[in-house]
């Protein structure tokens, strides 16, 4: 049974950092590519980056390219998103994703890709 548990959400300002973690169990985990998603209230879910199983190829949501990174520890099955300059839209909850198909190559930006998906996570930004 795949499961993800994710954290690392809380109350910042604007400008401030963030590192969200995701910890998965139940898969090869570096077999699989993963994603982070986040949905604002009143929004649909949206995504937001993106990471092979290898760990060497990425892929972000232009809203957060050059201030979010996502990463990987496949020792320690867990995919990292590090959030930094921070703003008031990045406020959601925040989901982690695992494929549901073997992807050590491909990165996935939409939700039908992915199988698995965690609790969620709450950002909050204050201005």
């Amino acid at each position: 049974q795949v499961q993800l548990v994710e954290s690392g959400g809380g109350l910042v300002q604007t400008g401030d950092s963030l590192r969200l973690s995701c910890a998965a169990s139940g898969r090869t985990f570096s077999t699989y590519g993963m994603g982070w998603f986040r949905q604002a209230p009143g929004k649909e879910r949206e995504f937001v980056a993106a990471i092979n199983g290898n760990g060497d190829s990425t892929n972000y949501a232009d809203s957060v390219k050059g201030r979010f990174t996502i990463s990987r520890d496949n020792a320690k099955a867990t995919v990292y998103l590090q959030m930094n300059r921070l703003k008031p839209d990045d406020t959601a909850v925040y989901y982690c994703a695992l494929a549901g198909a073997i992807s050590r190559y491909a990165t996935w930006r939409t939700e039908e890709a992915y199988a698995y998906w965690g609790q969620g996570t709450q950002v909050t930004v204050s201005s």
